[in-house]
This record gives C-alpha cells, sequence and structure tokens, in this order.
C-alpha cells in the first residue's frame, strides 16, 4: 500500500514558476515508477510526465516539454517543477505510482496504481 500527498499547488501569474511536491509513504519507494497528471474542469485527467524508479527516465506530455521537469529523491518525494506557466495550465495535478518495477513509459491514467488527493494549480493570464 502507498500513500501519496500532494502540495505546492497555489495561484500564478502566466509567465510565473510552481514546484509541487508528492510525498510517497511505505517501504521500498524506489520500486516505483512515479507519474504526474491533471484534470482541468469539464475535461479528462491528462498525462504530464513520468519519472522512473531511479530517476534515470522522464517522460513527457508535449504540451509541457521544455516548462516542466519532472524529479524524484531518496526521501520519498517526487516532485514537478513548472516553468513559464500559462492558463491552459490550470488544472487539479495529482500524483500518482505504477505498480512496483513497471516502467514510466505509460500515458493511461489507469495504467497507475495508487494516487494522491490532488493540489489545484491556477494559473492567471
Amino acid at each position: 500500500q502507498v500513500q501519496l500527498v500532494e502540495s505546492g499547488g497555489g495561484l500564478v501569474q502566466a509567465g510565473g514558476s510552481l514546484r509541487l511536491s508528492c510525498a510517497a509513504s511505505g517501504s521500498t519507494f524506489s520500486s516505483y515508477a512515479m507519474g504526474w497528471f491533471r484534470q482541468a474542469p469539464g475535461k479528462e485527467r491528462e498525462f504530464v510526465a513520468s519519472i522512473s524508479g531511479g530517476g534515470g527516465a522522464t517522460y513527457y506530455a508535449d504540451s509541457v516539454k521544455g516548462r516542466f521537469t519532472i524529479s524524484r529523491d531518496n526521501a520519498k518525494k517526487s516532485y514537478l517543477q513548472m516553468n513559464t506557466l500559462k492558463p491552459e495550465d490550470t488544472a487539479v495535478y495529482y500524483c500518482a505510482t505504477r505498480p512496483p518495477y513497471y516502467s514510466a513509459n505509460a500515458y493511461l491514467s489507469h495504467e497507475y496504481q495508487y494516487w494522491g488527493q490532488g493540489t489545484q494549480v491556477t494559473v492567471s493570464s
């Protein structure tokens, strides 16, 4: 069982930055690839970025490539650094884990096993 708690969301002006954090409980944190998804009002949840258990492989949605950076540390945390934010980045952001030892090369929400409660990111124009 893995529990995830996101933090770091808030209100920011277009062009600004935010850093989201996802704290995970449970053992063998490095066994889990982690991902970030987002869901805007009236839209489906969409993939943002993912990172392998060891941190060596990362994947990004085209819409955030070059602006967002996913990372993780040994303290059971994953981060999503978001730069040059745009109003269309406004959404609830969720972190999630894949089952142990599964690849981070996964872009669909049903491929992820555990989810956090989400954190709101609002970008004003």
